[in-house]
């Protein structure tokens, strides 16, 4: 399996490791907004990052490639559902660390790759090898011992991996580019992101926003960590195929497992154990395949 990029363009090599080491360490930044209310957060996280992809969409000069797409009625409705799709996404992902959910979050993570995999070879006709369909058949087994021993946290786990996979399917297939797309997913998110806002600040608890400076600021730079690494997302899979770049997620699930046991301290269940240990051999079985057929091919040529 090869990346799709076009000739001079750049790889979305870089920008896919960029996005996915950002999504690593973003449970340290929840640490730094854990007093707020996760639906409260999202709202926030959308308003905060709308004005940054303006201003980077102004300085790029990209406002004729956001008039292209608002005028493009089925662009319109991909980027509607995909605007969707990562606000439930977000949502869980917040509540779940939170909760305390840290490996059920890095679970979800882990099986989006599957996910991105079957999109990829029953939708976009990507093609896998036979070492490549073992290692699919691996982290199924290891998702299976999660409904044996870990179904109550299996909804997390799923509905991140289904959301992001079949958003990140979306963008994929959307002709827009990566910060055109996000700047109109931010701006039609917005009226709910408002409402939820004012439904906050009218309650009798208040707003989170604006009573505390530390806080405050906390809560702006949500909108600098969601802009940032979903922009190195939209643009690594609108050059990589879709398939490799599902693999290339396993570094964001590893690094919050890690803070899982370290910074979180969080106990293990058996069940887990076993899923982390299939799913790490699918990782491992698919990496070094993508190796040996990309050294066979010189030879072969």
């Amino acid at each position: 399996m090869q990346t799709s990029d076009q000739p001079g363009q750049p790889s979305g090599l870089y920008a896919a490791l960029g996005a996915y080491v950002i999504w690593g360490f973003l449970p340290l930044y929840l640490l730094l907004v854990k007093s707020v209310p996760p639906f409260e957060f999202v709202g926030w996280r959308i308003i905060w990052t709308l004005p940054i992809c303006i201003v980077i969409v102004l300085f790029r000069v990209q406002i004729p490639d956001v008039k292209a797409a608002l005028a493009n009625r089925r662009a319109m409705l991909v980027l509607a559902a995909s605007a969707m799709l990562i606000a439930v996404n977000w949502f869980v992902y917040v509540w779940a660390i939170q909760s305390g959910e840290v490996y059920a979050a890095s679970l979800g993570y882990y099986i989006n790759p599957l996910v991105n995999v079957l999109l990829g070879t029953l939708l976009l006709k990507e093609r896998l090898s036979r070492l490549q369909w073992a290692a699919v058949a691996l982290a199924g087994a290891g998702v299976a011992v999660l409904l044996a021993g870990a179904l109550t946290t299996l909804w997390i786990s799923v509905t991140l991996a289904l959301s992001f996979g079949t958003y990140g399917l979306l963008r994929k297939q959307v002709p827009v580019g990566s910060l055109p797309g996000l700047t109109i997913e931010s701006a039609i998110l917005l009226p709910l992101a408002g409402g939820i806002a004012w439904w906050y600040a009218a309650s009798p608890a208040g707003s989170s926003f604006g009573h505390d400076l530390g806080l405050s600021l906390a809560i702006v730079l949500g909108g600098v960590v969601t802009a940032v690494p979903l922009l190195l997302f939209a643009l690594a899979a609108r050059r990589m195929d879709y398939s490799t770049i599902g693999f290339f997620q396993y570094i964001a699930p590893s690094i919050v497992f890690i803070l899982g046991l370290t910074v979180f301290e969080r106990p293990l269940l058996p069940a887990q154990i076993a899923s982390f240990a299939l799913i790490w051999a699918a990782i491992g079985l698919f990496v070094w395949d993508l190796v040996r057929r990309r050294r066979g091919k010189p030879a072969a040529a």
